[in-house]
């Protein structure tokens, strides 16, 4: 074999091999009849760039040192991003009826007939290494460059949104990349939510523009301005995916959509609201992957956990979450009740909203304007013999009368209180209206949560307690001590925190604590009761996640009163 086969090219070229070592490879090649590409990928450790070249050369491809600036915006779009995630490719330019695609695994052949199928061009493959690849996806698959590509393409058709057409398919087909300007516009807000780990997005009509704003990890973040020309397409468009009366403008509406992104469901509850610049539109990305709903996913900390698990291994009583809205109080109940969902049991909810669906469980959502309250509703569920109760919320005499009843009755009922800490709950009840016997009768516990942000693992660095921290939590021990911060990466958008986590104050109620109720006693002497009985307050357990290094004191600081005790 001519030692200058185009494999054996490249590798001399890129100084891989020697002439020695090259022709120690050819002639292995001719001894055993192994391809000579099989023969280099067994003895040579190649990076991505030189396995790239290697198997551009092995079949006649070319090779490109790929940037997203050689792509012509307009034809990667003609597939979508899941489809070049899946296969690590992107359109690059058309010539004719010949389509360049950019491969990290050029010789894929259902890449090929796929993007061929959906594009109507035939495909000439074009080697390139994995990284320049994915780099040039995210690129031009991101929401800010994105929108700017559709709104650049977009002919507005004058008063499209008052003739009550749909500019859009299914909402099952939002990703499609044939789908028109709006609606390409539309899906790139949503889907730069979902790949932001968005929990809601917020499309806000101002004097000039559509401000589009994410909420990452409990914090608004801005995402992009649409022009104030293409407000009422967008929302529009928007309310017809929802389900919504687009000609209404007058009052708010809700809606839903579902979608999937990457293999995975997501429901968005989509609310709008008429204000002085249009309407506001703010959709709430709910995740349907069941695997989330693992109680020890969610309560990470082996105490905590053990002391719910034991809350929930009672066969009847009421167990409270309270917190300020947002703080994860539905993701923990929902863990909860996948714990306890066995074939034996009988399960009924009563949410307003249902935000997720969980199979084995009836779920009931409440309808004021149908006369379907959390009173009524819990009047028909105790008919229906059930085992666990879940009520979204406490919040009105009647609701915590049939709440405590069933509790001693035999259920065990799970619910929500809005209180600062866990011992609230308890003169929250009695302030309600229930008999502090009756309380003290029904009330296993009660758990006090927040969700903290944690530190980015790509940019997490020490850093040494400053004298003033110290002061504010007063609790660090030494003025060495070692914390952690987040420096600000890429990968977390500069804000050096990436993901939330729970933490918990749980309040067991044990004998002592009864009789506290009963007589009357005080949240504060409640409280320390508790703490000698080795309840964690939440100031404790967020101490504890700045030391471990989780999350950083700016953090505890903004989420927990840490001056409060």
């Amino acid at each position: 074999m001519d030692k200058y086969d185009p494999i054996i090219a490249v590798l001399l070229s890129e100084k891989v091999l020697d002439e020695s070592r090259a022709q120690a490879l050819v002639n292995w090649h001719v001894a055993t009849g192994e391809s000579l590409l099989s023969i280099v990928r067994r003895e040579l450790s190649l990076d991505e760039e030189q396995s790239a070249k290697v198997v551009a050369a092995a079949h006649n491809m070319e090779f490109v040192n790929l940037s997203p600036e050689m792509i012509d915006p307009m034809v990667a779009h003609l597939i979508s991003q899941e489809v070049a995630n899946r296969y690590s490719a992107i359109p690059m330019r058309k010539q004719g009826h010949e389509l360049m695609v950019a491969m990290s695994s050029p010789l894929n052949l259902r890449a090929r007939d796929e993007i061929e199928l959906k594009t109507g061009y035939k495909v000439i493959p074009v080697a390139a290494t994995p990284q320049a690849v994915h780099q040039a996806i995210r690129y031009h698959f991101d929401v800010t460059n994105l929108t700017k590509q559709t709104i650049a393409s977009m002919r507005l058709k004058g008063d499209a949104a008052d003739d009550g057409k749909s500019t859009a398919g299914k909402s099952d087909r939002l990703f499609d990349a044939d789908n028109d300007p709006v609606t390409r516009l539309v899906a790139s807000i949503i889907q730069g939510g979902i790949d932001a780990r968005a929990s809601d997005i917020h499309i806000e009509p101002q004097e000039s523009d559509l401000r589009v704003r994410y909420r990452v990890d409990g914090l608004l973040r801005r995402a992009i301005n649409i022009p104030a020309s293409a407000q009422r397409e967008v929302i529009s468009q928007l309310k017809v995916l929802a389900d919504m009366d687009i000609s209404e403008r007058r009052v708010p509406q809700d809606g839903h959509i579902t979608v999937r992104r990457e293999d995975r469901e997501y429901d968005l509850r989509v609310s709008s609201l008429p204000a002085v610049d249009g309407e506001k539109i703010v959709l709430r990305i709910l995740d349907k992957h069941a695997g989330r709903w693992s109680l020890d996913r969610v309560v990470t900390s082996a105490q905590d956990n053990k002391r719910i698990r034991d809350l929930v291994a009672n066969p009847y009583g009421m167990i409270l979450l309270t917190g300020p809205t947002g703080c994860g109080k539905t993701t923990t109940l929902y863990s909860v009740l996948q714990l306890v969902n066995t074939p034996e049991r009988n399960i009924v909810t009563v949410e307003d909203p249902v935000e997720y669906r969980l199979p084995g469980i009836t779920q009931v959502q409440v309808k004021p304007a149908a006369g379907v309250t959390f009173a009524s509703t819990l009047r028909s569920i105790l008919r229906q013999d059930p085992n666990v109760i879940l009520i979204g919320e406490i919040r009105d005499l009647e609701t915590a009368e049939i709440a405590v009843s069933a509790a001693l009755t035999g259920h065990l009922v799970l619910s929500t209180l809005h209180t600062n800490d866990a011992a609230g709950a308890v003169s929250r009840l009695v302030s309600i209206g229930i008999a502090p016997f009756l309380v003290a009768s029904s009330l296993l516990g009660v758990v006090a949560q927040r969700l903290v942000r944690t530190l980015c693992p790509k940019c997490r660095e020490l850093c040494i307690s400053a004298e003033e921290d110290r002061k504010l939590i007063g609790g660090l021990p030494v003025a060495t001590e070692r914390l952690y911060r987040g420096k600000g990466c890429p990968n977390c958008n500069g804000s050096g925190y990436q993901g939330r986590k729970s933490i918990y104050e749980i309040l067991c109620v044990s004998p002592a604590i009864k009789r506290m109720i009963v007589e009357g006693r005080s949240d504060a002497v409640i409280k320390e009761q508790a703490i000698g009985e080795g309840m964690r307050t939440l100031q404790m357990s967020a101490l504890d996640e700045v030391r471990s290094g989780v999350t950083t004191i700016d953090e505890i600081v903004r989420v927990v009163d840490v001056k409060g005790g």
